[in-house]
């Protein structure tokens, strides 16, 4: 599991709560994608399972520290929704609680890792709040979440809430020129283009995806003049269709923005060019249409089961070609 720079305060904070008494049983981290918080609850989860820790930092060298590293350890439950499933269902969350009341394989911590705690489906957090409310001796709950919201009020109620903020710009340009040094402007782009989180603009600037990301605006900037939206089609019709039409998106809203004037706030700062261009050829009406549009058309693909992507994306593209005649 990989280690970012800006995880070592909270790290401390949490660990330094548990070392004074204070730590709670249920931890609940909120951050956008991209920010590390996985890397976050696993290395918590090592030092709270660690027989010998040093500090504030787990050992590596005691036998559950070697079964944490070999990916094996008993008393580590990693909860997710199974392969091809977005939700996680009551039965392998029962079949956790009950392993969670035996006593610990390795006589230390039980440690129950949820990534996505709004998998949970109704009657699986529901099963789960009883336990949340009074676990067993030395069981911890390591939560993390994109939306709180969206989360039962009396399962948020259980834990204890972190909110994991993007860091500084500054701090995630270093960290991203250690990991691949490249072009600053295409860095900030993609930091930009990620809601500042730097662990997604790094998978976003790896050369075949970012490569993506430019075929996509060179085929806009070639669409425009004769308003030809059809040629996006293949451009967009991709496994990774939700990141293409978010890439569209973040165009049509900068070219809102700077129709309103406001400058300081565009994503795209190697695509200026192509954003001037959208918006001096479309009207702020169609922008704004085909915008929520898009994000529409993207939330349906995304969250809609056996829709047919190749049509979604053809029916808005023919819904942009209407929004005013060709040009001749």
């Amino acid at each position: 599991m990989n280690w970012y720079p800006w995880l070592s305060a909270p790290y401390r904070q949490l660990v330094g709560q548990h070392q004074a008494g204070r730590g709670h049983h249920a931890l609940l981290v909120h951050a956008i994608a991209g920010c590390g918080d996985d890397s976050l609850m696993y290395a918590l989860g090592r030092w709270l399972m660690c027989q010998r820790p040093n500090g504030d930092k787990s050992c590596g060298e005691c036998h559950s520290c070697r079964l944490m590293l070999a990916g094996n350890h008993p008393d580590w439950y990693h909860l997710q929704p199974e392969k091809g499933k977005s939700s996680l269902g009551i039965e392998p969350v029962r079949q956790i609680i009950e392993q969670l009341y035996a006593h610990a394989q390795q006589g230390g911590a039980k440690v129950v890792l949820l990534p996505l705690a709004e998998t949970l489906t109704e009657a699986a957090a529901n099963a789960l709040l009883k336990t949340l409310e009074e676990p067993p001796e030395k069981t911890y709950f390591l939560l993390g979440t994109r939306e709180p919201a969206n989360l039962l009020a009396t399962l948020r109620s259980r834990c204890f809430y972190l909110h994991l903020p993007v860091p500084d710009e500054a701090l995630s340009l270093r960290w991203l020129h250690t990991q691949q040094p490249g072009d600053e402007t295409a860095m900030r782009t993609a930091l930009r283009l990620n809601g500042g989180a730097p662990v997604a603009a790094l998978a976003l600037l790896e050369p075949t995806i970012w490569k993506q990301r430019l075929q996509l605006c060179q085929g806009l900037q070639q669409a425009i003049p004769q308003r030809q939206w059809m040629q996006l089609l293949p451009l967009l019709n991709h496994e990774n269709v939700d990141h293409r039409l978010t890439w569209l998106c973040a165009l049509l809203l900068d070219a809102i923005k700077l129709q309103q004037g406001v400058t300081t706030a565009l994503m795209n700062l190697d695509q200026q060019p192509l954003v001037h261009q959208l918006a001096s050829t479309q009207a702020t009406l169609v922008l704004q249409q085909q915008l929520e549009q898009w994000i529409f058309c993207r939330h349906q693909l995304l969250t809609t089961v056996g829709l047919n992507c190749e049509l979604m994306l053809t029916r808005q593209l023919c819904l942009w070609s209407e929004s005013f005649p060709p040009a001749v």
